[in-house]
């Protein structure tokens, strides 16, 4: 499936309230197989049957998905709303990918591609996105202030982030290693 412009775009930087879109203008869309060669892959789904969608049990079998449970980011049901928000919009990596579905609501999602220029995606119920490990990035609602998302892992959730500057895990090397050849 091909994200079109209006689902991804690289971003200005300007200071304005994060959750706002942040295109450069004019626009500079990115698509999908651009993102492929950062190791962010991307399917559409039908949220609503996200229980018994045979689609999704395929991706999680497929690529051993087996932990899942869901979060609802928003200031009556988060606690620590606020500082969570702020946590999230903290540059970042994992040890792992990082799965995620929008079960409802809206997000972003930001990236860096390989000149260190952010991505912003723009999430929407039914948006699946796996981010690889290594990769910086960082999440934020949009001007909505709501979504509902399934976290999806291999094996045991792991939580823990690691806020810019990584470079010297291993899992942050092998990711930069990665984008030589694409």
């Amino acid at each position: 499936m091909r994200i079109n412009e209006s689902k991804a775009w690289y971003m200005d930087s300007s200071d304005e309230d994060q959750r706002k879109p942040h295109r450069l203008i004019p626009n500079q869309p990115v698509f999908l197989d651009e993102l492929k060669r950062l190791g962010v892959f991307y399917w559409k789904l039908n949220a609503d049957i996200y229980e018994t969608d045979p689609e999704l049990e395929r991706i999680r079998k497929d690529h051993g998905y087996s932990y899942m449970d869901i979060i609802t980011i928003h200031k009556d049901t988060l606690p620590n709303y606020e500082e969570k928000l702020k946590m999230f919009f903290d540059e970042h990596l994992h040890l792992d990918d990082e799965i995620r579905y929008i079960l409802d609501g809206q997000a972003y999602f930001d990236v860096r591609d390989k000149e260190d220029r952010w991505i912003r995606i723009a999430m929407n119920k039914g948006d699946l996105i796996t981010l690889p490990a290594g990769i910086y990035h960082r999440f934020t609602l949009d001007e909505t202030n709501y979504t509902k998302a399934m976290r999806l892992f291999v094996g045991e959730p792991v939580w823990k982030a690691y806020n810019r500057p990584a470079d010297d895990f291993d899992v942050r090397q092998k990711y930069v290693a990665s984008l030589q050849g694409s």
